[in-house]
């Protein structure tokens, strides 16, 4: 019996020949990442073992994303403590600004096809874009990793799911990983590897990818992984990163679940009701009106999420009473846009930046807080009653360009009513 993409990488990083779902092994890391709402328990973890060498240091990278600026006094020591730890140890620091975590990783050239990556952080599994088995973990975890360079692993079922068809335009992953929630549930796929595959998946850009792998938090999985083409391999280069190690599955592995879904007919999806899964078609949304809209954080703040918007947003204003914030998610993305001039398209359409980070998607710097009874349209990955601070307002999801297009009108649309908003960037 053949292996999945996700047991083979883990039984070349465990040095086996085969490994097995419910297996547990011990495997080499290749880079591990840590968010500064962990790196305090990292650190005092680390210093509770003694002074030992961190062997696995300069593969390590501490990223000061969440506390971004940080709100507080508290915050602002872990920032200290972050810069002194890893001037003092070598690990690689991305300081307030960079970037979120899931986008400097890839972008830092720090991860490769075949590659094993954890991160403090349960969208690690974003990686999977690469062709590599990222994960999650804890920050006591990665004090265990900088040591050695190995942690343990119970091998995951996979799911394999084919998505066929063509995604029509104004459509977008996002639109996908709504829909699998609303199918399957909240965790509804835990502990499992995904293995993302067919003809929508090639067709989709690099950005789009990421994506339809990081929303693979929401239903619980260990690992979401796409096979790797020349697309992949193009932007690694661009990046920097090692020589990839493509990693296929075998035509006789076994899976939990092969499903196969034909995208053709998806029309944009959304997430209301405090509840990621509570998902339905944008048709069956009855002008809901919004006061607020969001564009951003590390499922859809890439620089095509921000074209979408200037798409939608050029030449006009928000609807009256409409607020909207953009936090690219890297300061390579917010330079690309500025170069573009998307920047100025949507600052002109009455959009506020936000400095590149996590701090405004999960409420942590109050920069985003809407008022009682105020609905929030919003292209980040959860919806959570008080994620913005304010338990009596509502949190939508959706992809940048609904959320675009509802600023446009004040209400949740669909994209591909309003002009610009049925673009799609060419494969």
């Amino acid at each position: 019996m053949g292996s999945t993409i996700a047991e083979k990488i883990l039984a070349r990083h465990a040095g086996r020949a085969t490994v097995r779902a419910g297996e547990v092994v011990v495997a080499d890391v290749d880079f591990a990442m840590v968010t500064d709402t962990r790196a305090a328990n990292t650190i005092k973890m680390i210093g509770r073992m003694g002074d030992k060498e961190l062997k696995f240091a300069r593969n390590t990278a501490l990223v000061l994303d969440h506390y971004s600026p940080p709100p507080n006094l508290e915050a602002a020591e872990i920032h200290t403590a972050m810069r002194a730890f890893a001037a003092e140890r070598g690990t690689r620091l991305y300081d307030i600004g960079d970037g979120i975590c899931h986008q400097v990783v890839p972008e830092g050239g720090h991860l490769t096809c075949g590659d094993l990556v954890v991160g403090t952080d349960t969208h690690s599994v974003t990686y999977g874009a690469f062709n590599a088995f990222g994960t999650g973990i804890e920050g006591t975890d990665v004090s265990a990793v900088m040591m050695s360079g190995k942690l343990w692993f119970r091998v995951p079922e996979t799911v394999r799911v084919e998505l066929t068809g063509a995604l029509a335009p104004g459509v977008w992953a996002k639109d996908i990983t709504l829909s699998m929630l609303g199918r399957f549930g909240a965790e509804g796929l835990n502990y499992s590897a995904i293995e993302y595959v067919g003809s929508a998946v090639s067709a989709m850009e690099i950005d789009d990818r990421m994506t339809l792998c990081n929303h693979a938090a929401e239903l619980g999985a260990k690992a979401a992984i796409l096979e790797p083409d020349e697309k992949t391999f193009a932007w690694l280069r661009a990046q920097g990163a090692k020589p990839p190690l493509a990693t296929f599955a075998d035509a006789d592995a076994h899976y939990a679940q092969r499903l196969t879904i034909n995208v053709s007919d998806l029309e944009p999806q959304v997430a209301r009701r405090h509840e990621v899964d509570d998902v339905v078609g944008i048709s069956q949304v009855d002008r809901q009106r919004i006061q607020f809209a969001l564009i951003g954080t590390c499922t859809n703040g890439r620089l095509d999420d921000i074209r979408q918007a200037a798409q939608i947003l050029k030449g006009r204003r928000l609807a009256p009473g409409v607020r909207m914030i953009v936090t690219p998610a890297s300061r390579q993305i917010y330079l690309a846009a500025l170069r573009e001039g998307l920047i100025e398209i949507l600052t002109t359409a009455g959009a506020s930046f936000e400095a590149a980070g996590c701090g405004t998607c999960v409420g942590i710097t109050n920069h985003l807080v809407p008022g009682n009874g105020d609905t929030v349209i919003s292209s980040a990955n959860r919806n959570f009653k008080g994620r913005l601070v304010n338990k009596d307002a509502d949190i939508w999801l959706g992809s940048a360009a609904t959320v675009a297009a509802s600023a446009l009108t004040g209400y949740i649309t669909d994209p591909r009513t309003v002009e610009g908003g049925n673009w799609r960037r060419a494969a």
